[in-house]
């Protein structure tokens, strides 16, 4: 825990207190430009689901491949996974460089009794609830669609939120460490969307070539996927369940000793 004092009031703020102070500053913004947010937040997820499971899901028999159940059925636990990591990783890149250099307000932050490991904290907090505020309203488009075949796809939700902080924080850690959005366009390139298309959302990764399957198992929205479906299809067995948790939780607590890392070291002055 970091206890060295504000610059400017010699103040340390308890790490709770500072974490809802910052997640009322994002809640602010947020008030004020959610429709900036709208479309990849709440809109793109349902017309994907429309597309692909009503669309493309109407040429799809249920089978082995889809645990018996219809495309639309199958796809949508992945698909709060997928989306919930495809907003984690919004949330993580451009609005962190535009709290460093262009709207500045982590360095305005920072002169205040919040220290820049807070700062980041706040930071991922927040993700966290635009995370599970996006999942819930699409699993309530869903459910509305008829892609919700029980209960059981409400134990996907947690698991979505999971997979999306284990890529957040080291994608935050990383935006804090850029000057510029350059290294953005290669991670949504080269990283979210093959992860996206290749990590078993649309179809099992049984069916990729064997040298490609090892890649998909080290990215957090394989993980997610086979949580969320497992839970919601009642086919999750403890210690596979052990096992994607604990990685994803890994990556969590890397992505937060590396955020605070850079934090401090770009804010401490």
């Amino acid at each position: 825990m970091e206890t060295f004092p504000s610059r400017s009031t010699g103040v340390v703020l308890g790490p709770a207190r500072a974490i809802l102070i910052g997640v009322e500053k994002h809640w602010t913004w947020y008030q004020r430009n959610w429709r900036s947010t709208a479309i990849s937040s709440f809109l793109q997820p349902v017309l994907f689901l429309l597309a692909m499971g009503v669309g493309f899901g109407s040429q799809v028999q249920p089978g082995e491949a889809t645990g018996g159940q219809t495309y639309l059925v199958y796809l949508a636990p992945a698909l709060v996974v997928v989306t919930t990591v495809q907003n984690a990783t919004w949330e993580s890149t451009y609005a962190v460089l535009s709290a460093f250099i262009w709207q500045k307000s982590y360095w305005g932050a920072v002169v205040t009794p919040v220290t820049p490991g807070q700062i980041f904290a706040a930071q991922l907090a927040w993700i966290g609830l635009r995370l599970v505020s996006s999942a819930v309203v699409f699993l309530a488009v869903a459910a509305v669609l008829g892609a919700v075949a029980g209960p059981g796809v409400l134990l996907a939700l947690p698991f979505a939120v999971l997979a999306g902080l284990a890529f957040a924080a080291p994608v935050v850690a990383f935006a804090a460490t850029r000057e510029g959005a350059e290294g953005f366009t290669g991670l949504f390139r080269f990283v979210v969307i093959p992860m996206t298309l290749f990590t078993g959302a649309f179809f099992p990764i049984s069916q990729l070539p064997d040298w490609l399957r090892p890649v998909a198992w080290i990215t957090p929205m394989w993980h997610g996927v086979e949580l969320a479906r497992g839970a919601t299809f009642g086919t999750l067995r403890l210690l596979p369940a052990l096992g994607h948790v604990a990685y994803l939780s890994a990556l969590v607590v890397v992505g937060t000793v590396l955020g605070r890392k850079y934090f401090r070291r770009r804010l401490a002055v």
